[in-house]
């Protein structure tokens, strides 16, 4: 069954899963649910065929506050006080010196209003490959009206960086602020360019502004079990633990949660399987985009890399 989404309560709601229906705020890393309670009684109320309700708490709320059954979201989280201590203190050996070479290589970061320009922009950073980090980018072909659709949300906290060489743009982050925690929404820099080190001159500008709004955490998404993980290491990433509470709906939900249906597929696998399997998988959309480019003459998929 596909995804829906409705309002409640001034929030808006994804449901998804096929046999397991599960509800949980669409943007549920970008927006706080002060009252869980209210929410469940108008999902009770309303009745929209959920089984399940899930929420997480805030960053700056490690510990649990309430007694539903629980999970936990592993974040990579930064502590931010000053770009300076961040530089020089926080970073890895590494990443200074890759940061040093964007600089030297005319590598500049700014941010830019949201417009058919940053629009435009984005396009030409998404349109480079059909592939991303081995997976299918979802963003590849798409027109300028859905690409400003889907990047419009949180305008009046949110701050576009653009990082440009030669005058041309070669990466993009979303950064999207709040009271305790700022969170880079998206961040993307074209493959061709690696040599130049966009995406560290992009997180640096993400800690700058950061620092400059006197907001204590800056997260970059989740905490994953490869790859990128070392990359968010050595630029000072930490992980932390944020409560996930998982709320039955109906008696299905119930059975379902007692037997860990709520958890997906990745979490049951067992760590030694996930770096071969996302693996073969990479190599298998390679092959497949590179021979599908082949066969209409276009040029082929840009090949698998990831930060370091």
């Amino acid at each position: 069954m596909t995804a829906v989404t409705l309002r409640l309560d001034d929030v808006d709601i994804r449901i998804d899963g096929r046999g397991l229906r599960t509800a949980r705020l669409r943007d549920e890393y970008y927006v706080d649910l002060p009252d869980p309670e209210s929410l469940l009684g108008a999902l009770r109320q309303r009745r929209p065929g959920v089984d399940v309700f899930t929420f997480v708490q805030t960053f700056d709320q490690p510990y649990p506050r309430h007694a539903w059954r629980m999970t936990w979201d592993e974040m990579a989280v930064l502590p931010v006080t000053t770009f300076d201590t961040w530089f020089d203190k926080q970073i890895k050996f590494k990443p200074r010196n890759k940061l040093r070479k964007a600089w030297k290589s005319g590598v500049q970061t700014s941010t830019q209003p949201f417009g058919d320009t940053l629009v435009n922009t984005i396009r030409h950073i998404y349109d480079e490959s059909p592939l991303r980090q081995g997976k299918r980018n979802r963003h590849y072909g798409k027109d300028l009206e859905t690409l400003r659709r889907e990047h419009e949300s949180f305008l009046e906290r949110s701050e576009f960086v653009v990082a440009q060489a030669g005058g041309e743009p070669i990466g993009f982050a979303k950064l999207v602020h709040g009271e305790q925690v700022s969170v880079i929404m998206n961040i993307v820099a074209l493959v061709s360019q690696r040599d130049k080190a966009p995406t560290n001159a992009l997180i640096a500008k993400c800690v700058e502004l950061t620092a400059a709004r006197g907001i204590p955490r800056l997260n970059y998404g989740i905490w994953g079990r490869r790859g990128l993980n070392e990359f968010k290491v050595a630029n000072a990433f930490e992980c932390v633990a944020v409560p996930r509470f998982h709320v039955p709906l109906t008696r299905f939900g119930e059975w379902a949660l007692a037997l860990g249906m709520h958890r997906g597929l990745k979490e049951r696998l067992p760590e030694r399987w996930i770096v071969p399997l996302a693996d073969g998988r990479a190599a298998w959309n390679q092959w497949w985009y590179t021979r599908l480019a082949a066969l209409r003459g276009t040029r082929p998929a840009a090949p698998v890399e990831t930060e370091t």
